[in-house]
């Protein structure tokens, strides 16, 4: 690599700055959405010009679709490695969430990606968003089939049903974090854990 690609603006190393401009355009589409967010914001919140952003990613688009991958693989991979790792059926939804909390917590807008009403509809952005979605939608119909197997029940509506809800549920708990920046990863695992043994003995 020459050192010209190497080494992006005022000396920070290329690698380096993508990370920046990712995490900046990462909070900037998820507080603003798609649709909402300003190229200038994101330049000015990394301290580089908006051709920069362009020189980085090509377009707008670009910029969200690195974003949307980064989010999408690091959620997926998470709750992958997690579910792998087997255990209790009954405690595999805490387990679940606290690697979506860890995976997330200084980055707590990347969520907001998956879900973007804003986002084109149709193309790259579009099929990728969808297939994060679906994958995230498979993880939880596997694990809602193994929780309900485990109390002797196996009809796929109802896994579905519960799947369903338990999406839901994520979601919202996600948007209450986001507000909240002083909770932290593992103060939020802990109040999801007293909820969960409240409400349903786990």
């Amino acid at each position: 690599m020459t050192e010209s690609r190497a080494v992006g603006t005022k000396g920070v190393p290329r690698g380096e700055r993508e990370s920046q401009i990712l995490a900046a355009g990462t909070e900037e589409f998820g507080r603003a959405g798609y649709a909402g967010a300003s190229m200038v914001e994101i330049a000015r919140r990394v301290g580089v010009t908006k051709p920069l952003l362009y020189q980085y990613f090509g377009s707008k688009d670009g910029l969200y679709l690195a974003c949307l991958h980064r989010a999408g693989d690091r959620l997926t991979g998470g709750v992958a490695e997690t579910m792998a790792a087997g255990g209790e059926p009954d405690r595999m939804p805490l387990a679940v969430l606290a690697a979506i909390f860890a995976t997330f917590d200084q980055d707590r807008y990347a969520w907001k990606l998956l879900r973007d009403r804003t986002a084109p509809a149709t193309g790259e952005i579009a099929a990728a968003a969808e297939d994060y979605r679906a994958r995230l939608d498979g993880f939880a119909l596997v694990g809602a089939g193994q929780l309900l197997g485990s109390r002797g029940l196996s009809d796929p509506p109802d896994t579905e049903v519960v799947a369903h809800v338990w999406t839901g549920v994520v979601d919202s708990l996600i948007g209450w974090w986001i507000d909240r920046p002083a909770e932290s990863a593992a103060s939020m695992t802990d109040r999801c854990a007293r909820v969960m043994a409240k409400l349903f003995g786990w």
